[in-house]
């Protein structure tokens, strides 16, 4: 495998020829010998479905740094940026996996449970930083059950942590997708207020609940 430096890494997957298909090679096979450690909390490489997702995951994450390439800001390493790309990308299927499988309350509160992606730690954060983020989760899990009602929050939860669907949503809430809109709508308006009180940034919390 090429070592290279973050200008070595835009130059060859920019190029048409030879040193792109190089490159891509060397970048698969390091999010591939990746994923599995990054993963290991939330699903053990012995499982019989871990090597086609990692598969999946890879062949979205070499797509999604080609046509995102022009927003790296050479502020970490390449290859730190593409790994943080693929662990979001893997993490929010094993979501749209899981909503299938599991109930709402067990979800919930389950501690290993993927953390909703716009609030997922940076897998080099200390311990501090760790344990802030995740007093943060827990003070937004405590206002969705504190401020929301039943439905508000259910809804939130299925789209926002569960990745499901709006369709598969409104199905399974027994309405349509106007109706959901307006719920969600009233939702991050509630949790908006309850967010600003408790001094916890809105637009941390709130995109994860973004119409899809």
């Amino acid at each position: 495998m090429t070592a290279r430096t973050n200008e070595q890494w835009i130059a060859d997957l920019k190029d048409n020829g030879a040193a792109r298909e190089t490159a891509l090679g060397d970048l698969r096979a390091i999010v591939q010998k990746g994923l599995p450690y990054a993963l290991s909390r939330w699903l053990s490489p012995n499982q019989p479905q871990f090597n086609s997702l990692v598969e999946e995951v890879t062949q979205e994450t070499l797509l999604r740094v080609l046509s995102q390439i022009d927003t790296f800001e050479g502020r970490s390493q390449f290859t730190t940026w593409v790994h943080k790309i693929a662990v979001r990308i893997a993490l929010t299927e094993l979501r749209r996996k899981r909503w299938r499988d599991s109930s709402l309350d067990e979800l919930t509160e389950n501690e290993d449970a993927p953390p909703p992606l716009g609030l997922l730690a940076d897998s080099q954060a200390g311990p501090e930083t760790s344990a802030e983020r995740a007093d943060m989760l827990a003070r937004v899990k405590r206002i969705i059950e504190e401020d929301l009602t039943d439905r508000q929050r259910e809804a939130l939860i299925l789209l926002g942590v569960r990745d499901m669907p709006v369709e598969a949503v409104a199905r399974k809430l027994k309405t349509n997708r106007n109706a959901l809109y307006k719920l969600l709508h009233d939702a991050r308006v509630r949790l908006k207020q309850r967010l600003l009180a408790e001094e916890i940034a809105p637009n941390d919390v709130l995109s994860l609940f973004e119409q899809k």
